[in-house]
């Protein structure tokens, strides 16, 4: 069985669409579990079934922590399945769910698993994710694009927009790092897991439709804030010391210079950098 995992923060009406896109298309038998972080969002429960089951967080406990608790709800049911990990703005436009439990049959060695994804207008979002730890770069590449004839690509990470996970390749529940609350968490479980050995890929074979960032720039400060937090966490657990402190050495003083300018997303970026700070030194 797959199972897909959204988390909703304020976003029933977009997990409508998605739902509405999966039931128009889907054939195949599925769990859609909606990890609620917005606990009075009350419409949200208008849209539970027998196949759609809703999960109380009892807070906003961001991206990774909220998957986790799909993730582990999923775990407890089935260690066989397959889990696919989709944001609440993203949706099919053809019958994926099909392809996707045939791709994990053709290819089990697969651990996880990422798709295109498209912008409303079909321009490519997102085809593959590479990490540069000596300079501290985390890029998505057009990875797909130079070789379109594979069914699929290794890659060093992909975006939580649109992620599978294989669970037969796990002796235990994958879990995303609880220490990140949004952004750049995708890219630390995938890098994690792949050092471990498991194979990370993408593959064309499967798209979904994403509106980009029409959730979260409902508060592009924070939105910034957690950005620069999550880079340096990243940094810190992927990069060396010196890539880390040249980056967060580059981002202060960038802030501090356009301080006068643009005093709001220079702030936001400060804040981020003090909230990693905090956390390094009580580590």
């Amino acid at each position: 069985m797959i199972y897909l995992v959204t988390v909703n923060y304020y976003s029933t009406d977009a997990i409508a669409q998605l739902i509405q896109s999966i039931q128009t298309y889907g054939n195949i038998d599925y769990k859609f579990i909606i990890v609620n972080n917005s606990p009075d969002d009350a419409p949200i429960h208008q849209l539970k079934t027998d196949k759609i089951i809703i999960i109380e967080a009892g807070e906003n406990l961001g991206f990774g922590r909220g998957c986790n608790r799909g993730l582990n709800w999923i775990y407890a049911k089935d260690t066989q399945a397959i889990i696919w990990i989709i944001n609440p703005d993203a949706y099919f436009t053809d019958n994926s769910l099909q392809p996707a439990k045939q791709f994990f049959s053709n290819y089990p060695e697969i651990s996880i698993l990422g798709t295109i994804v498209c912008e409303p207008t079909g321009q490519i979002w997102f085809s593959g994710g590479e990490f540069i730890p000596k300079n501290g770069e985390i890029i998505a590449t057009k990875l797909l694009l130079s070789e379109p004839e594979k069914p699929y690509m290794h890659t060093q990470w992909v975006t939580g927009c649109s992620l599978l996970i294989n669970l037969k390749q796990f002796p235990d529940c994958p879990q995303f790092d609880p220490d990140y609350f949004l952004y750049y968490e995708d890219c630390d479980f995938c890098l994690r897991y792949g050092k471990q050995g498991h194979i990370i890929a993408i593959t064309e074979q499967i798209k979904v439709i994403h509106q980009p960032s029409s959730i979260t720039n409902r508060n592009i400060n924070l939105k910034i804030q957690h950005t620069i937090y999550s880079y340096l966490l990243t940094l810190q657990k992927h990069a060396s010391h010196l890539v880390l402190l040249y980056r967060l050495a580059r981002i202060t003083v960038s802030a501090l210079i356009s301080l006068p300018f643009q005093r709001k997303i220079a702030m936001s970026e400060i804040k981020g950098v003090l909230k990693y700070c905090e956390r390094a030194i009580k580590i």
